[in-house]
């Protein structure tokens, strides 16, 4: 891959596996050997949601929120085609693919080194992270693919909408047929704590900022402001997160390789699908690649909320959520190269 083709992606963005597996180290040494952090941060608890891992989440989601322009919704006539297909990767193949391979590996071709207990919770991170498509990195796989940036917005905004209405019942719904219980009480508590309230605050903000400062101000010196509040925000949450996880990842090290192996089967297959479905439709380079990137990517910020309001931080359903994170940017940067190569697949851009 090019220099002028990772102009898009941040230094901290590029190297973010390199990062994580640096949280996760510092993490279970803290958790080993100052276990008073994380005994003291537990406790600071309300509803079953960590008060700090909640705030240092919503510093990672709320800019992310004030970067979608909903307004573009109104473009919805221009190139359906490409939504359909996103819609239903995303939100009618997706979630159940994730379920069905996770399960499949963790059940079958891992019950070797996987408890039954276990693979069951491994299983509900999985389905977490396969109910939450990308909101956020997704302008950032757009652009590195030559997308059409307005398209990709309102790929992104429908998303994020549909997100607000089919979140909660596609996760109960396969949760419950992987025979875990949860309350639906706390799972709609978790999509109003981390999709509701930052996607408000940054309509509001957007619309604001947009009306008082401009355009320009706003896309060139206000978001950037927020980059590395973003970075810090999700990097400060993996060390809290492996703080807690310490006993579950030093008992289980290999469990690591063996959760990533079907995340990252799900996500090439779920590109392909996607990638492919807009190649036979006769869709342009700009649209298909993005289409693609959206539904391979996760909202994991949104899945590590999520399963740690449902679970606690200690979970193991947690860990599943943050190899999610692990695998992702090396994985989609590679697929980010594939969909480069393979432009001249796809019929040039209507003008």
């Amino acid at each position: 891959m090019t220099k002028q083709k990772l102009e898009g992606i941040s230094f901290f963005e590029k190297n973010l596996t390199v990062w994580v597996v640096l949280c996760m180290i510092g993490g279970v040494l803290i958790g080993k050997f100052l276990p008073a952090i994380p005994a003291t941060l537990s406790k600071f608890e309300y509803a079953n949601v960590s008060i700090p891992i909640a705030v240092l989440i919503w510093l990672m989601i709320y800019p992310m929120m004030m970067k979608v322009d909903f307004t573009s919704i109104r473009n919805l006539k221009k190139n359906p085609e490409g939504l359909y297909i996103t819609w239903i990767v995303n939100w009618l193949i997706k979630p159940f693919t994730m379920f069905g391979i996770a399960a499949f590996f963790f059940y079958v071709v891992f019950s070797p080194f996987i408890p039954p207990d276990l693979a069951k919770e491994y299983l509900a991170g999985a389905v977490i992270l396969g109910a939450a498509p990308c909101t956020a990195m997704v302008f950032v796989w757009s652009h590195l693919t030559r997308g059409n940036p307005a398209y990709t917005v309102v790929q992104v905004a429908t998303n994020d909408l549909i997100i607000l209405i089919a979140f909660t019942p596609i996760v109960a719904l396969l949760l419950g047929i992987g025979g875990i219980s949860i309350p639906w009480a706390t799972l709609f508590l978790s999509v109003f704590l981390f999709v509701v309230i930052p996607l408000a605050g940054g309509i509001f903000t957007r619309t604001w900022m947009l009306k008082n400062k401009g355009e320009e101000y706003f896309n060139k010196e206000f978001l950037p402001k927020f980059n590395n509040i973003t970075i810090v925000g999700l990097l400060l949450t993996l060390v809290l997160i492996f703080s807690f996880q310490g006993d579950v990842i030093l008992s289980n090290p290999f469990h690591i390789v063996l959760i990533a192996i079907p995340l990252i089967i799900q996500t090439i297959f779920i590109f392909f699908l996607a990638y492919i479905g807009c190649l036979k439709c006769r869709m342009s380079h700009d649209i298909a690649a993005p289409a693609g990137m959206i539904g391979a990517s996760n909202f994991f910020e949104l899945a590590v909320a999520v399963a740690i309001t449902l679970f606690g931080a200690a979970s193991p359903v947690v860990l599943v959520t943050i190899v999610g994170v692990l695998v992702e940017v090396p994985l989609m940067l590679a697929l980010v190269k594939y969909a480069n190569r393979t432009r001249g697949w796809f019929p040039a851009a209507k003008a």
